[in-house]
């Protein structure tokens, strides 16, 4: 018996020749892939969550219909603000083509945005309000807050922002063009989505039942990144009107602070109804500041 290795067998005529151009599969770019397949599904499944769209569903997405994991989800629902406010500022766009005036193709817009989130974050502002200044007790707020119907605190919190936000946008129009308008909506959906989950992260849920004490927490560094993201599409929108946009989402943080400072000294934490409040006024805040300079 030979102590010399075995010898390979020629290869036949018919076999192709060896190449070293044949394509090698790379595990680090299988595992990028991964991570933004995984972040996409992420954003689809916000889309849905945050909205009445009818978003396909696609092969890679684990659980397409469940609920958003908020403790790693700002990020994702920063872009998905984004996608919104791109949505209603198409509306505004072309209302302006049309001729129509400031103030209604800002209506309009307005209008586009609450349809296709399902008006969620006003129906959240407007138990709030009722809920705050209704009742005299925590018990008995979070009983007002539970009702589905609303009262005076409500009706006027809806008909101010309401009023507000389509006059700040018509502004925005009128001053700088229907396309600042567009960009200054994608930078506000964006940024006071990622605001309105500060509630969420800063204080314990009010009730021990319901669907704010049935999700996670936002982690920090989640909040940190979706702050990051949000605040990188803002500048990116609103450029080169840079010191406007760090006003806005610094604003828009702010309010939202404000608002869960309120809720921690009113029910002893934060509901559902709160994070919408939160969106609601950190959006307000954002508006106020673009309508304030020309950009």
């Amino acid at each position: 018996m030979s102590d010399s290795p075995p010898k390979e067998p020629a290869p036949s005529a018919d076999a192709p020749a060896p190449s070293s151009h044949v394509p090698v599969a790379v595990p680090q770019q299988s595992a990028r892939l991964g991570v933004a397949l995984g972040f996409l599904a992420q954003v689809l499944q916000v889309l849905r969550f945050y909205s009445r769209l009818p978003v396909p569903v696609f092969p890679f997405e684990p659980a397409p219909h469940g609920a958003p994991d908020m403790a790693a989800a700002p990020p994702a629902i920063a872009l998905a603000g984004a996608v919104l406010g791109a949505l209603a500022g198409g509306v505004l766009f072309a209302a302006s083509s049309l001729g129509l005036p400031p103030l209604l193709a800002a209506a309009l817009a307005v209008a586009a945005l609450a349809m296709m989130t399902g008006a969620m974050h006003e129906d959240g502002l407007a138990d709030t309000a009722d809920g705050f200044w209704g009742g005299t007790t925590r018990e008995r707020r979070l009983e007002i807050m539970r009702d589905s119907r609303i009262g005076s605190y409500g009706a006027v919190a809806l008909m101010l922002t309401l009023a507000i936000r389509v006059i700040a946008i018509a502004t925005i129009v009128d001053r700088s063009g229907a396309l600042t308008g567009v960009l200054a909506l994608i930078a506000v959906a964006a940024t006071s989505r990622v605001a309105g989950l500060l509630p969420l992260a800063l204080l314990t849920p009010a009730r021990s039942d319901g669907a704010a004490a049935s999700v996670s927490a936002p982690s920090l560094p989640a909040m940190l990144s979706g702050a990051v993201v949000a605040a990188l599409l803002t500048l990116a929108a609103v450029y080169p009107a840079v010191s406007a946009g760090a006003a806005a989402v610094l604003a828009a943080f702010v309010m939202a602070y404000i608002i869960s400072r309120i809720a921690n000294a009113k029910i002893g934490g934060h509901t559902g109804d709160v994070a919408g409040a939160a969106q609601q006024l950190a959006e307000i805040a954002m508006l106020l500041v673009f309508a304030s300079v020309s950009m």
